[in-house]
């Protein structure tokens, strides 16, 4: 399951400037491993982005997503820990994408259609779930930049969950110095869908009434959540 990219909609292709460099790591001589410093600063940066996840109370932002097949959609985010967040697509998308804290909403006002799946299936609950602990889950990937820090996650033992890379910018006025830049999940069948975050604020009031929405499946009608 792509999480944002059920079918291509009405925008042109955008070159999303989303790369990685992925550091290799020459064969060991010994069996015997000893702890180095880029070791205990890819820890630290563990740490940083475990901190920064868990002090973020409200998050709004403009997003710019990109699918597989080059497609470019954007809109409103508005994310509220733990577990609520609303991607509000720019008109004339009929897409809504919702979690309330447990699930994970997909509302297609065309054809008046909702999936829905938990939200520890998708691999957006290592940003929702702010209990997780990314240093059992999580690895840095090296980007070549410092002023970059890319984190992977997944659960070895549910690959069917997904991956996401998330991608912060360090800002010494951000929690743990870090800001969110976007992310790049991709889902078990390796579709990939990338978000880019613009003119992020945290710590706006955001009322829980956000994240409720309209039933548009007609045997519903009247039950809107």
């Amino acid at each position: 399951m792509t999480l944002f990219s059920h079918r291509p909609r009405r925008s042109g292709p955008l070159a999303l400037a989303l790369s990685f460099s992925l550091a290799l790591v020459p064969g060991m001589a010994t069996l015997v491993t000893v702890p180095t410093a880029a070791h205990a600063a890819e820890q630290d940066d563990l740490a940083a982005v475990q901190q920064h996840i868990r002090a973020i109370t409200t998050l709004t932002a403009d997003f710019s997503q990109t699918d597989r097949s080059g497609q470019v959609q954007g809109g409103k985010l508005l994310w509220k820990q733990p577990g609520n967040i609303r991607f509000q697509y720019d008109q004339p998308n009929p897409l809504l994408i919702v979690a309330d804290g447990k699930s994970l909403y997909m509302i297609d006002y065309e054809v008046r259609q909702v999936q829905r799946w938990p939200i520890r299936n998708s691999p957006l609950g290592a940003l929702l779930d702010p209990t997780r602990d990314l240093t059992r889950y999580g690895k840095i990937i090296q980007t070549g930049d410092p002023r970059i820090i890319s984190i992977e996650v997944r659960d070895a033992a549910h690959p069917e969950y997904g991956v996401i890379n998330m991608v912060f910018q360090r800002d010494a006025e951000g929690a743990a110095g870090l800001k969110l830049y976007g992310w790049v999940a991709r889902d078990a069948q390796g579709n990939r869908t990338s978000i880019r975050l613009a003119n992020v604020r945290y710590g706006a009031p955001i009322a829980d009434s956000a994240f409720r929405w309209k039933d548009p499946r007609p045997t519903q009608r009247g039950a809107g959540r």
